[in-house]
């Protein structure tokens, strides 16, 4: 079970939820200093101690996150973050 898990309603075409997704992964790779790839229409990221998905679907974007014993401290920044971030792209 993810340490995170958020789910949101979009509304828009699977290339502009790709693009949005791009940009908050960019953006979360900054400030975590995570790596990241894309499988499909899932982006995949992980660095030590954290790794999860943001896959994207016709209208919905699904964030799940794993924690390791270390980051579970952060968790409440952590996820704070990854919503504005989705909450920004998707609203």
């Amino acid at each position: 079970m993810p340490s995170i898990h958020i789910e949101r309603s979009h509304n828009k075409s699977m290339k502009d939820a790709k693009a949005a997704v791009e940009r908050v992964a960019v953006s979360i790779a900054e400030r975590f200093d995570v790596d990241y790839e894309w499988e499909g229409s899932t982006l995949h990221f992980q660095r030590s101690g954290i790794d999860g998905h943001i896959a994207i679907s016709k209208g919905k974007v699904q964030v799940a996150v794993n924690l390791g014993f270390l980051l579970m401290a952060l968790r409440g920044p952590i996820e704070r973050s990854i919503h504005d971030h989705i909450d920004r792209e998707f609203a």
